[in-house]
């Protein structure tokens, strides 16, 4: 299962966000591409950051207090410290990560750090669930 490898089970056209959107802006993408979060790139598709639900839900929250705030940008409520993984990682291995580190959505990143998709809970579960079939319909038994 080491070589099931992400770059085969991740979502080669993701939502990302430059930075400068609104968080109403990104909101919107989010709800359209029903993703949790993206990753926010710069102009050489470098991840610098990244934005989710919660963030968004954060600002939106406060901005409702004090209504007459401007709308904040994505890069005021990005996260900064973003954990990505490359192409060639184990899909087994982020599974153990997921059980129990928060993100749901990794960016994953060329060994030069720009972005190449995304890869998130559901599609670890899939790749995960495909595996064990063929493992089954190989005579194997589920460990």
């Amino acid at each position: 299962m080491e070589s099931i490898q992400i770059k085969d089970h991740m979502n080669h056209r993701p939502v990302y966000f430059s930075g400068k959107e609104t968080v109403v802006e990104a909101v919107e993408k989010l709800l359209q591409s029903r993703s949790s979060g993206g990753p926010v790139i710069n102009e050489q598709r470098e991840v610098i950051g990244f934005v989710s639900e919660q963030d968004c839900l954060k600002a939106m929250i406060s901005s409702s207090y004090h209504s007459g705030e401007s709308s904040k940008s994505v890069a005021d409520v990005m996260k900064v410290d973003v954990l990505t993984k490359k192409p060639y990682d184990s899909v087994l291995q982020l599974a153990e990560e997921m059980v129990s580190i928060k993100p749901r959505v990794y960016p994953v990143v060329d060994d030069d750090g720009i972005l190449l998709g995304c890869v998130n809970r559901s599609e670890v579960l899939r790749a995960l669930d495909m595996h064990l079939h063929s493992l089954y319909q190989a005579g194997h038994r589920y460990v």
